[in-house]
C-alpha cells in the first residue's frame, strides 16, 4: 500500500482534456508505473472509493507521474502526488 498522499485533478469525459503541468495527458502513451494500485476517494462523491493504477507519461525532459482510472461508463479520474 501506497503511502503517497495524492490530490484530485478533474474527473472527464474519455478523451476531453486533463492537464498536470500544462500537458495534456491523453495526447502522450500512459507507462504503467507497475506500483500497487491506489484506493482515493471520488473527487465529487467521496463516500465513493475507486481503485486506480499509476501511470507516467513522458514529454521531453518532463515526467508525470499520476493515477487514473476509469468511475463510471467513459468517465475516467485523474489524480496526482501531492506538493509538499
Amino acid at each position: 500500500m501506497s503511502s503517497e498522499i495524492w490530490e484530485p485533478v478533474g474527473v472527464v469525459v474519455e478523451r476531453d482534456p486533463i492537464f498536470i503541468g500544462g500537458i495534456n495527458l491523453w495526447e502522450h502513451k500512459w507507462g504503467s508505473l507497475h506500483e500497487p494500485r491506489v484506493t482515493l476517494p471520488h473527487p465529487s462523491y467521496p463516500s465513493q472509493k475507486h481503485e486506480l493504477n499509476i501511470y507516467e507519461i513522458k514529454s521531453g525532459d518532463t515526467r508525470i507521474k499520476f493515477a487514473a482510472g476509469e468511475l463510471s461508463n467513459g468517465v475516467y479520474g485523474f489524480y496526482k502526488p501531492a506538493e509538499n
